[in-house]
C-alpha cells in the first residue's frame, strides 16, 4: 500500500480552521494564550519559552496563506481589499507558525534531526521557490535563499516529529468499522405528518414520492458512515438490508424513517478507512504533544504584527511554498543541486 504522508498545512483549504481568539491561538487541540507585548528585538514576532522567531518567517507564510485562501473557491477574494479576511489569514499564519515552532522544539528536545538527504531536498526546494519569487515578493518577505532553506528544514523536521510520534499506530481498519452506506430518509417533526407518511408507505406509495411531499430535512438521499447518527439510530440503520425500511426512529426532536439503498459503498468505505487512520494518528500525536504545549509560555509581538499588511502591496502572487515542499519531500525529485 502506498505510504500516506501527513501534510501540515494542506488541510487548511479543505476545511477552514476556527479563527483563533484574540490574543491566543489553537496549537493542535490545545488553546494557548499569546501574551501581547513588544519583544526586545523589533524583528522578533514570536517567543516560545526562550526561543524567538523572526517576523520575516511569518511574512513568508502570510504571503502563501493569503493567496491560497484568496483562490480557494476558484475566485480571487482579494480583488477588493477585505480587512476581516486579511486578519483571519494573519491569525492562521501565527497559528501555523506557532504550531511548527512547537514541533521543532519538541523534536530537538528528543534529539531528532534531518538526514543529509533531507537537507539536500530542503536546499533544492528553497532554490526553486526563491527563484520563483518576483522582486516585489522578495522585497516584502526579505528572506534570502539560505533562510528559506531554513524554513523548509523546520517544516520537514516538524513533519518528521509527527511521523515518529505516530509510528506504531494501528492502521488496520475493518470494512465494518469504516463501512459507508447509502440511504434515503424521511424526517418529520409532527406526529400528524408521521402518520400521513406511514399511511402512504403502507398503501404502497413510492418512498421517494412520499419523501418529496413530507420530508422536512434538507437531505433526502445521503451516504452515512459510523458516528454520524446517534448510537441507537446507527445500530438500526446499519443493520438494514438493501431496499429495507426501518421502523419509526425518534431522534433530533422528530421522527425518521430510513430506507437502505446500499449496505456497502466500496470506494467511499476505502476513503473512510484513510480518514480513520489519520484520526488515530492525530489522537496519538496529541497525547504527547499537548503536554509540551501546556507547559510552555508564548508571547506575541502584537505591536509589530499589527503593522504588517498586504494592503496596497503590489506583485504578491506567491502561493507555492507548500506545493514546492511536497514536490521534493513526497517524490524526492531533483535532489541534485544545480
Amino acid at each position: 500500500m502506498k505510504k500516506k504522508r501527513w501534510k501540515l498545512a494542506g488541510i487548511l483549504l479543505i476545511a477552514a480552521l476556527t479563527a483563533p481568539v484574540l490574543g491566543g491561538c489553537k496549537v493542535g487541540n490545545t488553546q494557548v494564550r499569546l501574551s501581547a507585548g513588544q519583544l526586545k528585538n523589533h524583528k522578533n514576532i514570536l517567543r516560545i519559552n526562550d526561543r524567538k522567531y523572526d517576523i520575516r518567517y511569518a511574512k513568508l507564510y502570510l504571503c502563501n496563506y493569503r493567496n491560497l485562501y484568496g483562490k480557494a473557491y476558484g475566485t480571487d477574494l482579494w480583488d477588493s481589499y477585505d480587512a476581516d479576511l486579511e486578519q483571519y489569514v494573519k491569525d492562521v499564519t501565527i497559528q501555523e507558525l506557532t504550531h511548527i515552532a512547537c514541533m521543532d522544539i519538541l523534536a530537538e528536545n528528543q534529539g531528532m534531526h534531518l538526514s543529509g538527504q533531507e537537507k539536500k531536498q530542503a536546499d533544492c526546494a528553497a532554490k526553486e521557490y526563491y527563484r520563483s519569487l518576483t522582486g516585489e515578493e522578495k522585497s516584502f518577505i526579505n528572506l534570502y535563499e539560505r533562510e528559506i532553506r531554513t524554513a523548509y528544514e523546520e517544516y520537514a523536521l516538524a513533519e518528521k516529529l509527527y511521523q515518529a510520534l505516530t509510528q506504531g499506530t494501528d492502521e488496520e481498519v475493518s470494512d465494518d468499522e469504516a463501512r459507508v452506506i447509502r440511504v434515503q430518509q424521511i424526517y418529520v417533526k409532527e406526529k400528524e405528518a408521521l402518520q400521513a407518511v406511514q399511511e402512504n408507505l403502507a398503501s404502497g406509495d413510492d418512498f421517494a414520492s412520499v419523501a418529496s411531499a413530507y420530508n422536512q430535512s434538507k437531505e433526502f438521499e445521503r451516504t452515512i458512515a459510523r458516528g454520524v447518527y446517534p448510537q441507537d439510530m446507527e445500530e438500526i440503520v446499519f443493520n438494514l438490508d438493501e431496499g429495507e425500511c426501518s421502523d419509526v426512529i425518534a431522534a433530533d426532536n422528530g421522527y425518521y424513517i430510513i430506507r437502505c439503498l446500499s449496505k456497502f459503498e466500496k470506494d467511499l468505505t476505502e476513503e473512510n478507512k484513510e480518514k480513520i487512520r489519520i484520526k488515530r494518528k492525530k489522537e496519538r500525536f496529541e497525547n504527547e504533544y499537548q503536554t509540551f504545549v501546556k507547559n510552555s509560555t508564548f508571547r506575541l509581538n502584537n505591536n509589530l504584527w499589527e503593522k504588517v499588511t498586504l494592503k496596497d502591496v503590489p506583485g504578491i502572487e506567491t502561493d507555492s511554498f507548500f506545493t514546492v515542499y511536497d514536490k521534493y519531500f513526497t517524490t524526492g525529485e531533483n535532489t541534485e543541486t544545480t
